[in-house]
Parts: structure tokens; sequence; C-alpha cells
């Protein structure tokens, strides 16, 4: 089906109002408060359109559409939705908030044990992790940039103190954000006779070099990328120390929560005491793509334009965009490691870290490739290469293919998800582990990120078919029945001979919210011009040389005895003949379109005339 972002973001709040308004009040349910991630991911699922797509603006009453108000009704009136709103996301801040009036990160019921005699303690529960730290950066930038618009348009004073109360709240939550991604932030290094070194070895080579080939080639690829690190970021001395080794291989990224013994980061606003971290310093490719989109958020227009951080945080969103650019440039190298054969193209990825491999890894690697892409101008081959990996994907992980009989990958993939361990976990408790099932929301926002940047004809077109079969899948897993119509996740519906596995949780938010995403970046998608076609643009060209030409000679004709009618059929053959120069640089289709149209009015001119002479 043809994504329509309007109709299918309205069907989403829909689903999102029944589901979590009653009365007009908002209601967490069972499950809310009990993750911080989760909670995060369901305000946003209406937060991030609202303030990213200006038809879906809830800040201003006077401007919100009828469309929007009618969706919205179990949320309340039109002045009654942002206040509302603005309650709700005061709740969450007091919810996610220590005792101590820290802002907390945690993970919740997200976490899993990894034996399953013994249950994840409490303590372990409230560990933050980075999906936390960058959905929180996410939402309180949305956060504030509503507040700056809705204090302005209310009267009401209880709704006033609620948004001073807030708008605090949220900056201190910003903040407290920022410094747990850079505490969660690590750079590892390791021989290459090491385990991971072998593992990333024969990754990097293949099976076609040698593993001196790799050191080798590896030296002369990352020698910049090693000295930018060892200048500009701030890490412990060993760390430095090994890094400035060239035997040494390395990778950088964020582990899955603050790392053992990383320093605090110095800042005056006030986030009270930074907590120990517990986490091994190992990146992890799933959380490295988390925190990447993220803090893209600090540094996009609308932060910009709105002058959403102040002085402090401005200081820790340049220390994350480093660190930002840094992670990118290297993933993007790693994956394009080989100009013949890209490692990235050996699918599954294999971890160096976890000692995992999984299709899911090969689309977190291609994640952090479309972010370096969108950064930087991408070449046709890259594109090219990277539509091909996007589409074996899709194939490999039964989106696009028929499932086999007692196929695993909708139980890797779809169902149960991807387990990771999260090392370090285990000295406050059971071993941890945090599941993946969101695989085909990431490759359809992926694809549709690489589809908006894609400026060649036939890679678009083979992402747009390739983004509509994904979303096909997508909308054929919304649960039809029970609590959560309308949103994620029913995976039996995609997958009816499946033996799907029941999830306690009702409603996976973090589906919910990717799939509401991905209806923001269609509508930005749609909003782009056209691709240029050359050849296009030159019969477009040709085609406006010759209507001038004839229209010109229709205009030295003495006019019928019908010269009213006569006149405004010239008129309006100018009319579309400038419209069609006027666009035929940016929209040459339209222009072809248009002057084919009065190439037909001229000649219809003509034959009237022709008949006329002849006396018929």
């Amino acid at each position: 089906m043809q994504i329509k972002p309007r109709q299918h973001l309205l069907d989403i709040w829909q689903a999102v109002a029944r589901h979590s308004f009653d009365g007009g009040e908002w209601e967490w349910g069972d499950w809310g408060n009990e993750s911080s991630v989760a909670d995060a991911e369901r305000l946003l699922c209406l937060l991030y359109p609202a303030t990213e797509i200006p038809a879906f603006r809830l800040d201003d009453p006077d401007t919100t559409q009828e469309d929007v108000q009618q969706v919205l009704k179990r949320a309340g009136g039109r002045l009654e939705v942002p206040a509302n709103l603005v309650t709700a996301m005061a709740d969450f801040m007091r919810a996610h908030t220590g005792e101590d009036k820290r802002p907390t990160f945690a993970g919740g019921y997200y976490f899993g044990s990894a034996d399953k005699t013994k249950e994840v303690t409490e303590e372990q529960r409230q560990l933050g992790v980075v999906d936390s730290f960058s959905m929180s950066i996410t939402l309180c930038l949305a956060t504030l940039g509503f507040l700056k618009v809705y204090e302005t348009r209310t009267r009401r004073s209880d709704v006033k103190e609620t948004i001073a109360e807030l708008r605090l709240a949220t900056s201190n939550r910003l903040t407290a954000a920022m410094v747990s991604l850079l505490r969660s932030f690590t750079v590892n290094v390791f021989d290459v006779d090491a385990s991971q070194g072998r593992t990333l070895c024969e990754l990097l080579g293949q099976g076609r070099l040698s593993q001196r080939q790799v050191l080798s080639k590896f030296q002369n690829r990352f020698r910049s990328l090693r000295a930018a690190i060892n200048e500009s970021v701030f890490l412990g001395i060993d760390v430095q120390e090994g890094l400035k080794d060239e035997n040494q291989l390395f990778e950088c990224g964020w582990a899955w929560s603050m790392v053992k013994d990383a320093p605090e980061v110095e800042t005056d606003e006030p986030i009270g005491p930074q907590p120990e971290g517990v986490a091994n310093a190992v990146p992890y490719l799933y959380f490295t793509v988390v925190a990447l989109d993220g803090i893209q958020d600090l540094f996009s227009d609308r932060t910009l334009t709105l002058g959403l951080l102040n002085t402090e945080q401005q200081k820790l969103a340049e220390a994350l965009r480093l660190r930002w650019e840094l992670t990118q440039q290297y993933w993007s190298r790693i994956a394009r490691f080989d100009d013949e054969r890209w490692p990235l193209e050996d699918i599954p990825w294999r971890t160096t870290g976890q000692k995992l491999e999984s299709e899911y890894f090969s689309l977190s690697v291609a994640a952090i490739l479309v972010h370096d892409l969108m950064r930087r101008r991408a070449t046709d081959d890259d594109l090219t290469r990277t539509v091909g990996i996007m589409e074996r994907l899709a194939e490999r992980g039964r989106i696009t293919s028929r499932m086999t009989r007692d196929d695993p990958m909708v139980q890797e993939l779809h169902n149960l998800g991807v387990a990771l361990p999260l090392q370090g976990s285990e000295r406050l408790g059971p071993p941890m582990t945090w599941s993946m099932t969101d695989f085909s929301a990431q490759l359809l926002k992926r694809t549709v990120q690489l589809c908006t940047l894609s400026r060649s004809l036939a890679s678009h077109d083979r992402l747009l078919r390739l983004a509509e079969d994904i979303f096909d899948h997508m909308w054929a897993r919304r649960i039809r029945e029970g609590e959560g119509v309308g949103l994620w996740d029913n995976v039996h519906a995609a997958y009816p001979q499946a033996e799907i596995s029941k999830r306690r949780v009702p409603v996976s938010w973090s589906i919910t919210e990717r799939v509401t995403e991905v209806m923001v970046q269609a509508h930005d998608m749609y909003r782009q011009p056209p691709i240029r076609s050359l050849e296009l643009t030159e019969l477009a060209r040709a085609l406006l040389s010759e209507s001038a030409h004839l229209l010109g000679n229709e205009q030295m004709e003495p006019a019928p005895t019908d010269s009213g009618r006569h006149g405004m059929e010239l008129r309006n053959i100018e009319v579309k003949l400038r419209r069609a120069r006027s666009l035929v640089d940016e929209q040459p289709g339209t222009a072809y379109a248009l002057t084919l149209d009065v190439l037909g009015q001229l000649d219809s001119l003509a034959r009237a005339r022709e008949a006329a002479d002849r006396g018929v």
C-alpha cells in the first residue's frame, strides 16, 4: 500500500487517544511508570508529530486542524488537548525523578534475565539505559519547543504554573540525559591476537585477506580517526596509551549504560549526584544506533531556531556531537572496509564484543552508514550498494519473502527478538538481557531515510517500493482487538502459521513510536522537490520551444468571427506556457504535461482554421 503519512498518523493518534485518555485525562494504565523508556516512547507518539509537522500542531489551539481535533476527541476539546498533554508530561517528569530530585532513566520491564530461574532485582530494574538517555533528549526537546509556543496561548493560571514547573524539570532531565550519554560512550582497544581482534579481522578480511593484511589496511584507514579520538575525547589514560599503538585495533560507540569507573562530567546544572557506572567498557551496535538517533536532535534546525539549549547544554551538545561524528566515521569505514566487497554485504554481521551474529546487527551497521551518508555527500555507488543491502535484509527477515516451515527468523527477529547480554549487569544480580524485536520497524525507518536522501531515480524507485512492502507488513501487525487496538504489535497477524508466544505487555510502545517516526520522515520525504530527470527536462524544453513557435504563428493569423473566445483561448495557452517554463527545471514532468496540452490546443485551433478555409 502507498504510504500516506497524514492519514496513517491520524489513525495512530486516534488509537493512542483511545488507549491513553479517559474523559480527557491521561491514563498510564497497568504498565505506566514501570519503564522510563516505554513512557517516553508513548508520549513521543503524540509529541513528535505535533512538533515536527505544522499540520499536526497542538501548541496553538487556534491553528489545530479539524481532522486532528476529531481523532483526538478522547483527549478533550481543541483548548483542552494541549493542557492535558502538559499535565501528562508533568506526570512523566515527576514519576521518573528520584527522591533526591535527580532524574532517573530506569529500563524497568524492558530488562530481562539471562537466568530463567532468577528474576531481575529491583536495583537492576532501576538502572539507567542508553535507550532512555537518548529518548529523553528527543522528548525533552519536543516538550521545550511545545511549551515555548503554548505558554503564550493559554491564560489559565493553573496551566501556567504547571508549565513553569515542567520547563524546569524538562531542562534538568535534558542535561542529565546528555551527561549520561557522555558517560556511556566508550572506546575499546584490543590486540589483534585477542578474541575480539580475531573476530574483527575475520569480519573485515572475509576470508580473502590475512590478519596481517587486515591490520595494515586498518592502520592506514583509521590513522586520522585514531589521532582525532586521542586528541579530542577525554578518556582514561590506559585507553589513550592503547590508541597510540597502531598495532592495536579498536572500536568506539556506546555501551548499554554508563560505563563502570567513567569519570563524572563537570556541569553547573543542578542534576544532583552522578550515579556510579555499571556497564563494561564495550560498545554495542544497537545502543550506538539509538544514541546517534537522539544526539542528532540536539543540532537539528528546529533546536537551533527555537534556541532550546542553554549555554551549559550547548557545551554538552558539542561534546556529544564530536562523539557522534567520530562514531559515524568509524562504523561507516568499517562497513565499507574493502571497496570490492563491503563487510556489510556479508550478511549476517558478527559482533566482536558479544560474539553474536544476526541480520539485526547488519541492519544496525547499515543504520549508522545511512547516518553517515546523510551527513556527507553520498556517491551513487554507495547508495546503490546500500539499497541492495536493504532489499536483502527485507528478504532474509521474511518481510518480502515467504516464511519457511519452522522458520527461525520469525522468532529471532520479530517475536522473541535478539537478546543482547548486558555485560556488567551481573554485578547487581543475575545477568541481564535486552531484547530487540523491532527489526521491521527499524528497516522501514532506514529505508525511508535513504529514500529521502536518494536523488537517483532508479534507487529512489527501488527504495520507495521496498518501503511500501515493509509498510504493508508493519500495518498488518497492528493489534485488531482488545487493549491497544490500532497500535502495535501483533506478530501473529503477519505470520499466521508461526507459533507466536503471547507477550506479557499488551502494547509495544517501542514499535509504535518507531512507526510514528517513519510517518514524520515520510512527510518530510514528500515535501522535498521530486527528483529531476535530465532526459525529461530536455524533452520538456524541446516541447516548450515548439509550443512557443506555434503560438507566435497562431497570434499572427486573423482572428475568427468569435474573436472573444479565440482571444481567451490564446491567453489560456500563454498562462500554461508561462507555468510550464517556471517548472521545467524543478518539475520537468509537469512542464512536459502542460506543454503537451498546449500543443493539443494549438493543433485544435489550426484544424478549425483549416476547416473554415475549406468552407466546411
